[in-house]
């Protein structure tokens, strides 16, 4: 019998970032590292595969990672370079520009290029053939192409969006991508063609779709139907007050926003489960504000939301740790992961029927998870 093919799940720590009661303090860089677990052959337990000392930030949604579907590359855009102050000041982020490309059939696994996106590199994708990555440029007000072919990966172009732009996700088909304008409360449109000698990207903003306040995040469900995009209501993600997620007709032409969910205050992570029936959303909560502050909790929690077509609904919500960013699911579906960024831990969540329970796991990591990302569907 062939031992079962590994389904890779990424983890990216970042140290330079703390909260003491809820004030934000930056640290030297240095002890940055991605976690690479397989959680193909026991998804209630992920195997640990490797941990690499690699940059990553914790700035920007927290799906700046992705795994190509053949399980060969990963991706990892790294947005802020980290600068010491003037006078001996204590360090300060910057945009940055890096994507780190990982070598996954590698035993163990190593970076095998850098390369340089547009400014301050965010959310990214990868389309399902494994041919081509969209990064969100936040300040760079772009998204960059790259090309991926034999075990690498190549800059091939950059599409000028006119505005911030923090997270992209393709279509199921991979000719069109749909693009988080969080400063203009929208949805963009990126048009794909491959039939060239090289692909060929384009962007109306008269395509433009209107989403909650400030779009953040978003995922496209594996059958294209659909899109979910995370409305934090607010610059500051969590402020006390209901936000929302948005969702998206693709089928229909234009594309357009046919509902709104209500969720929790503070939306970041999103994720949808293989087998298109659920989705999770991670909930800030609060938890890394001040104690003092109205609309603390000393936890975050997940919503889980049923997805029965284009009905969106929500099918229950757990407590996890405190401030939960990334979330991903097992490959079979059954389980969901979250990285809580101040416990420095991943739990480990079942999904039925019923909602969702806590199994009890808790895996260690080497500090703490910024961001957390599974194959692209």
């Amino acid at each position: 019998m062939n031992p079962r093919p590994p389904h890779f799940l990424l983890v990216g720590n970042d140290e330079k970032v703390t909260w003491d009661d809820g004030r934000i303090r930056f640290l030297a860089p240095g002890r940055d590292t991605l976690s690479i677990f397989d959680a193909g052959a026991n998804p209630a337990a992920p195997e640990l595969v490797a941990t690499l000392p690699l940059p990553n930030s914790l700035f920007g949604p927290p799906v700046n990672l992705a795994v190509t579907p053949d399980q060969r590359l990963a991706l990892v855009a790294d947005s802020m370079e980290w600068l010491p102050g003037a006078d001996g000041a204590a360090w300060q982020p910057v945009p940055g520009r890096d994507i780190h490309v990982i070598d996954l059939a590698a035993t163990p696994p190593a970076v095998v290029q850098t390369l340089q996106a547009g400014l301050q590199p965010s959310g990214l994708s990868i389309n399902r053939a494994g041919t081509l990555a969209l990064v969100a440029n936040k300040a760079g007000r772009s998204v960059s192409v790259l090309r991926i072919a034999c075990g690498r990966a190549e800059v091939c172009g950059e599409v000028d969006m006119g505005t911030a732009v923090v997270a992209v996700s393709f279509a199921a088909d991979g000719k069109r991508a749909f693009v988080v304008k969080t400063d203009t409360h929208r949805l963009g449109v990126l048009h794909i063609d491959e039939s060239g000698p090289a692909p060929r990207v384009t962007h109306d903003p008269a395509e433009d779709l209107t989403t909650g306040l400030v779009p953040f995040n978003l995922v496209v469900s594996p059958d294209g139907a659909l899109a979910l995009v995370v409305d934090m209501g607010s610059p500051s993600a969590s402020d006390g007050h209901a936000d929302s997620v948005s969702v998206v007709d693709l089928a229909s032409t234009p594309p357009r926003v046919v509902d709104r969910v209500m969720v929790e205050d503070g939306p970041e992570g999103i994720a949808i489960s293989p087998d298109g029936r659920y989705a999770a959303v991670a909930i800030v909560q609060g938890s890394n504000n001040p104690s003092s502050a109205w609309f603390h909790h000393p936890r975050g929690q997940i919503v889980l939301l049923r997805i029965d077509g284009l009905r969106v609904t929500r099918a229950g919500a757990i407590e996890v740790g405190a401030l939960p960013e990334g979330v991903a699911f097992s490959p079979d579906s059954r389980f969901l992961y979250v990285g809580n960024f101040l416990d420095a831990s991943m739990q480990v969540l079942a999904v039925g029927d019923n909602g969702l329970t806590d199994t009890g796991t808790r895996i260690a990591l080497p500090g703490h998870p910024a961001s957390m990302r599974g194959q692209s569907y």
